[in-house]
């Protein structure tokens, strides 16, 4: 299986540093601050990109079970919200996923889209996450 990484540097104090993230070779770079973080400035967090894991991860666990049930999908959209709360700790993460799937019941996608929830590799690695919910549909 495939071994991947990511890497940040952090320069300066919490409140007034700066960092600048990178996902793979090249893939993505952005800046973070204390700002981007805990208030509304411009730039990522790590909250942002967990979610893009987890949206990402289980978008694709979710198609890989229809598929190996005979359900081919149109596609498969999941939106991740990250809360941050006091520690920090994140406390709750809410999946919205909307999916066009061609001749599955909304029983059968329901089925599906719980086994995703918790068979996905990024739910499984946020098994300390206090509560991560799912509003999956059919569109």
């Amino acid at each position: 299986m495939a071994v991947r990484s990511s890497e940040a540097t952090w320069k300066g104090t919490l409140k007034e540093g700066s960092g600048i993230m990178k996902v793979g070779p090249g893939h993505y770079e952005g800046p973070f601050t204390f700002a981007s973080r805990f208030e509304s400035g411009q730039g990522t967090n790590p909250e942002e990109l967990i979610g893009a894991a987890h949206a990402g991860c289980y978008s694709m666990y979710l198609s890989a079970l229809l598929t190996n049930n005979g359900f081919t999908p149109n596609s498969v959209h999941t939106v991740a919200t990250v809360h941050l709360g006091a520690g920090p700790t994140i406390t709750k993460i809410e999946l919205v996923c909307r999916a066009d799937v061609p001749g599955i019941s909304a029983e059968q996608f329901a089925e599906f889209a719980d086994k995703a929830k918790s068979g996905c590799p990024v739910s499984k690695a946020l098994a300390a996450v206090e509560e991560i919910t799912l509003d999956a549909a059919l569109v």
